[in-house]
């Protein structure tokens, strides 16, 4: 069984999905790990350093597809919908692909993947138990671009986070706020508070307050909390244009007091939640800045425009797109070790797939020419799979 990984097609996508260091536990179960020539060049790692770990090194993308039974990329086609589908012509019956391919945005990918033959398994879709946390993409990935938004939002901001005291008087500390506490937002919280902001933090989830303080944040509280918000994996559930127009009135009023705003709220498989309207950031003190994590999902905020800065009446707007990309030599490290800690756990049976497991069922996407994952059947109109090996 021959493993393999491409240079990513995505635009300005800089992570590669195998490093160096992850080549010798995989070859415990490949015979080789073929890596496409300049893959890792982006992310910092040069071929020789494959080499090195005992991967070979083939110079072109056509030949790692031809002769890989498994290829392993970042993003997949579905994640990847406009370069990624040249890949397609390379693809055959019985292939494995392992990556993130976006199924329940993209179902359509997904038909055509089963369509070609293929065996797709969508990290997207990884159960969130305990045993599959070492192979979490998402919350790996999620650590970088709160990181990173922390840092944007400094940069951005004309004023300093921390609070200096100094000859020339005393600096008072920046004002954050946290919106959506999952793992990117904790990892905001986190990273303001380390470069000196004074950072509170909002979700509609329970759970999140004690985390949010875990980290150094004030929750503050509108009274929307509770109840069956929960979606599960971290997420909350979609709620009603009420609910949402509710929840505008009350935290335009916070939004008014603080200097940056960060936001990372989601819905998994659906557009992201308008919390900020244009007439919310218009009343937000000129200067101030807003980074929207949830960008590439249509942002959270009603003027973000993904992958660009937009300023209105004098309040900077970021609509930051596929972060962890700027980050590629460790975002790349994160997620090879969890997409290796996958494809062990999964293939580690001599190449047989044991559909009685958790982790192989939720995340298998296609196989045998079929889709085979229930919601994205689902969302496809198709009716419950006829079991063919699979369960």
């Amino acid at each position: 069984m021959n493993m393999g990984v491409v240079r990513e097609s995505y635009p300005g996508e800089r992570r590669v999905a195998l490093t160096p260091a992850v080549i010798p536990n995989l070859k415990r179960i490949a015979s080789e790990v073929l890596v496409e020539a300049g893959a890792g060049v982006l992310a910092g790692f040069e071929d020789g350093a494959y080499v090195e770990k005992g991967a070979q090194v083939v110079p072109s993308r056509r030949e790692v597809f031809e002769r890989a039974d498994i290829i392993v990329q970042v993003r997949g086609y579905g994640a990847n919908p406009g370069a990624g589908r040249a890949d397609l012509s390379y693809l055959r019956a019985g292939q494995v692909v392992v990556g993130l391919l976006d199924p329940i945005a993209s179902p359509e990918a997904a038909a055509e993947l089963a369509q070609l033959g293929v065996t797709a398994f969508a990290l997207e879709l990884l159960p969130r138990i305990s045993r599959a946390q070492p192979m979490d993409v998402l919350s790996s990935q999620a650590t970088v671009a709160g990181y990173k938004a922390a840092l944007l939002a400094a940069m951005a901001l004309p004023k300093l986070f921390p609070m200096m005291i100094t000859a020339a008087g005393t600096i008072t500390p920046a004002k954050v706020f946290v919106i959506g506490v999952g793992v990117a937002g904790l990892q905001a919280i986190a990273t303001a508070r380390r470069l000196g902001a004074v950072v509170s933090a909002y979700d509609v989830r329970p759970a999140a307050k004690a985390e949010a303080e875990s980290v150094g944040a004030r929750f503050i509280e509108l009274g929307l909390e509770g109840g069956d918000v929960e979606a599960g994996g971290g997420y909350a559930r979609p709620m009603g244009e009420e609910f949402y127009q509710r929840q505008r009135e009350l935290l335009g009023r916070v939004l008014t007091e603080q200097d940056a705003v960060i936001t990372t709220a989601m819905v998994l498989g659906r557009r992201a939640p308008v919390l900020i309207t244009a007439d919310m950031v218009r009343r937000m003190r000129p200067g101030s800045v807003i980074v929207d994590l949830a960008a590439e999902r249509g942002g959270n905020c009603e003027v973000t425009v993904p992958g660009e800065t937009v300023e209105v009446s004098g309040v900077k707007v970021i609509g930051a797109a596929n972060l962890a990309s700027t980050v590629p030599y460790d975002a790349s490290q994160m997620y090879a070790r969890n997409v290796t800690s996958f494809i062990l756990h999964v293939f580690g049976r001599r190449g047989e797939l044991d559909f009685s497991d958790e982790i192989t069922r939720e995340t298998l996407l296609t196989h045998r020419g079929q889709v085979v994952h229930p919601r994205v059947r689902e969302l496809l109109g198709l009716p419950p799979a006829v079991a063919k090996g699979v369960g």
